[in-house]
Parts: C-alpha cells; structure tokens; sequence
C-alpha cells in the first residue's frame, strides 16, 4: 500500500484533508510523524507556489509522495487580501483569533453588500523528483459582521456562505466536506490520483533497474 504524506502540521487541517483524499490503497501519513523534516518557509506570491515548494520539500525529506495545500482567504474590499498572508495576517503566523479581528477592524465601516470574499486552496502532489498534480478550488461568500459558530478553523467564523445563511464555523461536517474550497480542490485531485501514483511507480521503477 503505498503512503503518502500530507504536508501540514496543523492537526485539524491534517485531519481534513485525509479524510476529503481518502480512497483505497492509499495511506495517509502527517509530516508531523517525520521529525526529522524541517518547517518550509511560505515565501512564494501564489497560492500554486507555496503548495509547490511544501509538496516538493516534504516529498525529499521523507522519500515519499506528498500532498501540500496553500489556502486563504481574499476579501474584494481588501484587493484580494489577506491572500497568502492569511495565515500571518496579523503578524502572528497561525493566531486565528487575531487574524479574525484584523480583519473584521478593517472591514468595519464596510457594507454588508461590499463584504464579498472568497476561499481559495491549491493542493500539489510531488514526488521526490517533481510535481506529479495540482488541483485548485473555491469557495464564494462574505464576511459576516462578527464570528459565529464553534467549528472549523481558522476563517471559517467570519466567512458566511449566504445559500445557507450560516458560517463556515456553523455548517455541519458533512456539508463543509461537500461544499469548501478544500473540498473542492481535494474533489479534483482524488480523481488524477490513480494516474499520478502510476506514473510515480514507473518512474521510480526505473530509477531502481
């Protein structure tokens, strides 16, 4: 069975992901089991950039394929920002509660109709050698004038999916898991995994001959 590694060490993204990438004779492992690899600096512009570099980086630090997602939030009223700050919007890399107020202060005097955003996610699958897949999705909405809900993390309070009239953070699971960004990203890239690993096992068979 062959295993693949998921290049994030936050535990609930982790988790998600797995289980939105899960089909059979795939194992799933987190860099988070691989002590030994070193924390990959986000330094690209894009999205697609970031993914790249974690999925390639992780794949030569444990010899194994491995799955990376670079995802943010973009506001219309910000330009498109935070984007690939997201995560350090505030200046505290992974400080949600602080990123969620930045951007609420800074969104205060905004329109409900002004608040339009979206989640954007680019997943990329990389073996040791190169890039084998990469899978993009999004998710529209606006940002609701508070944080609402328990679940999720990171945006998900303050990013309201108007269909449903409730936050990220209030949806179910199982809806989150049909309808996010990640989800969508993962949707695509489920369906190039079988080929992808092919390849990746000729290539590596032939570098063993």
């Amino acid at each position: 069975m062959p295993e693949l590694v998921i290049a994030t060490r936050n535990r609930k993204k982790c988790l998600e992901l797995a289980a939105l990438l899960r089909m059979p004779g795939v194992r799933w492992r987190s860099v988070a089991e691989f002590p030994g690899v070193p924390d990959v600096r986000e330094t690209g512009r894009t999205f697609e950039a970031n993914a790249v570099r974690k999925a390639l980086a992780v794949a030569r630090a444990t010899g194994r394929p491995a799955v990376a997602d670079d995802s943010g939030l973009e506001v219309d009223a910000l330009s498109g920002a935070p984007g690939v700050r997201s995560a350090r919007f505030s200046g505290r890399h992974g400080d949600d509660r602080a990123n969620k107020a930045k951007l609420l202060r800074k969104l205060a005097e905004v329109a409900p109709a002004r608040r339009g955003a979206q989640f954007r996610c680019v997943l990329a699958l990389a073996s040791p050698q190169r890039v084998l897949a990469k899978a993009e999705g999004t998710l529209r909405g606006q940002i609701a004038m508070r944080p609402r809900g328990r679940r999720g993390f990171g945006y998900d309070p303050v990013f309201l999916v108007p269909r449903f009239g409730k936050t990220v953070a209030e949806l179910p699971a199982a809806v989150k898991n049909r309808i996010s960004h990640r989800a969508r990203a993962a949707a695509r890239l489920r369906r190039m995994l079988p080929r992808a690993l092919a390849r990746y096992r000729i290539a590596s068979s032939r570098r063993s001959n």
